[in-house]
């Protein structure tokens, strides 16, 4: 343990998302970003600093490139991300990161960045990075194999990690990756038939951007099923199809979801059990909605028919919700009762946000569950990232944080919901689809939290320190505190 790196303080960001060209870029507070490296850089000048980026700091799924991993276009790729204006600012305030001594940059790779595992990307970074200074070079480190980060501060053990190793979604071959890797530096490329995408990659480049390209709010507004899909589907009806191709994914959601039970298990290297994943049903998708659920779109739109011959009573579905079949058949029947567009939808969320604690940032979610199950007892920190979803949890003796995200994000509030008056200019704004529209608001109010995520762990006298943070303004003061827990130096 003594030869693990230690430092006096270590700030963690995660899910930056820099990538995709104009109107298709998810990153906004760039400036906000660039400010905030330098505040860190600007931290205890005479200690030991490091900042962590973990995971999915780039966004090669949104570029426009062949096949679901760039190999060949993999440094065009991230050339043309450092010098976008967006993003030219964050790198330059990288750069003066790493220019700073006593400062340590780690990259951790996540799911949307896999091409920073790649030799020839790496050097490319470090040559943006760090030029030919040698110290800066020595203060830059890749964390690449998914094993994550680990350092200590003030003798507490800290873990970094992105979050997407316990997702079988999401989950990256990492010896894949290393083949790639070998391939490259022997001079060989990699035929786009050879690369097996997980079921998350497959889900954004054969569906979602396809998707995002007309609403580009889709992975921005969360819970996903609750919220996301079914908005899709009520505001536009022949997305059942995009839905619908989902299932063309399970067989990659089941790989994936042996490859984390074996990743996970006791050594590593003990095979799940047969049958151990489990297939993905429109459940899955959209969530419990108070009627039978169908499994493909047809059987959905089969459903709705039977629902149109049948009303549901007044009150919705039999469990209270109101449900598919209710909504539709309110969506259907809402001009015979002089409902206004989307008043239908509005009251069917209202229900299916009932007791929503997406962002209760003590939620013990899945990752939460999945990580923390899978690391030892000796760490006392662990921070994550992946879901956008910040958290601060005191689990006894040790301490959780996920890092949240830099993008836009985006939840329908209570005061959204709370009257069709309030409801419909941002049905209409997701009507429109557009990121102006998302960004411009609606009635002088936000649709886009302004809410930018970080998490330090820092030694102060006899105690460390871990906090989630909010970064807020031009990001040029200190962060705003939002939650932290101490514990003694060892």
């Amino acid at each position: 343990m003594n030869d693990l790196p230690s430092f006096d303080e270590v700030h963690v960001i995660s899910d930056l998302h820099m990538g995709g060209k104009p109107g298709f870029q998810i990153l906004r507070e760039t400036t906000r970003l660039a400010n905030y490296i330098r505040w860190v850089a600007a931290q205890r000048p005479d200690g030991q600093v490091a900042l962590v980026l973990n995971g999915d700091i780039v966004d090669t799924l949104a570029e426009d490139s062949t096949g679901y991993v760039a190999v060949d276009e993999a440094v065009q790729i991230l050339t043309r991300i450092m010098a976008d204006p967006a993003f030219a600012g964050v790198f330059d305030a990288l750069a003066a990161f790493v220019a700073t001594a006593r400062r340590t940059l780690v990259l951790v790779i996540g799911n949307h960045d896999i091409e920073l595992a790649f030799p020839p990307v790496q050097r490319r970074l470090r040559a943006r990075l760090c030029g030919d200074s040698l110290e800066a070079r020595a203060r830059l480190e890749y964390s690449t194999a998914g094993a994550g980060y680990t350092c200590l501060v003030g003798g507490n053990l800290v873990h970094c990690i992105h979050g997407n190793e316990v997702d079988a979604w999401n989950y990256n071959r990492y010896e894949d990756l290393a083949r790639v890797s070998r391939r490259l530096n022997a001079g060989q490329t990699l035929a786009a038939s050879e690369w097996t995408p997980n079921a998350g990659t497959r889900m954004v480049k054969d569906v979602m951007n396809n998707v995002k390209r007309r609403y580009a709010w889709i992975d921005l507004l969360k819970p996903e099923a609750q919220a996301a899909a079914r908005t899709l589907l009520a505001i536009d009806p022949t997305q059942a199809k995009a839905i619908t191709e989902l299932f063309g994914i399970i067989g990659e959601k089941v790989v994936g979801s042996f490859e984390v039970d074996g990743r996970l298990s006791a050594d590593g290297f003990v095979p799940p059990r047969p049958g151990a994943a489990k297939a993905l049903t429109m459940q899955d998708v959209l969530g419990p909605l108070g009627q039978p659920q169908a499994h493909s779109a047809d059987d959905l739109l089969d459903q709705a028919e039977r629902d149109f011959r049948a009303p549901p009573s007044a009150s919705g579905a039999a469990d209270g919700q109101l449900g598919t079949g209710g909504y539709l058949w309110d969506q259907l029947t809402g001009w015979l009762r002089g409902l206004p567009e989307g008043e239908a939808l509005r009251r069917a969320l209202v229900d299916w946000l009932k007791g929503d604690e997406t962002y209760v940032v003590d939620n013990r979610d899945e990752t939460f569950k999945a990580v923390t199950a899978a690391i030892g007892p000796t760490i006392d920190f662990v921070v994550t990232g992946h879901t956008h979803l910040e958290r601060a949890i005191d689990m006894g003796n040790r301490y959780y944080f996920n890092t949240g995200t830099w993008i836009r994000l985006m939840q329908f509030t209570p005061e959204m919901l709370a009257s069709t008056e309030n409801f419909l200019p941002v049905y209409a704004a997701l009507k429109d689809g557009s990121m102006g529209a998302i960004d411009k608001g609606v009635n002088g109010r936000p649709l886009v939290r302004d809410q930018t995520s970080s998490v330090c762990i820092r030694r102060a006298g006899d105690q460390v320190i871990g906090t989630l943070h909010h970064v807020e303004g031009d990001g040029t003061g200190a962060p705003v505190a939002v939650r932290s827990f101490q514990r003694g130096v060892r």
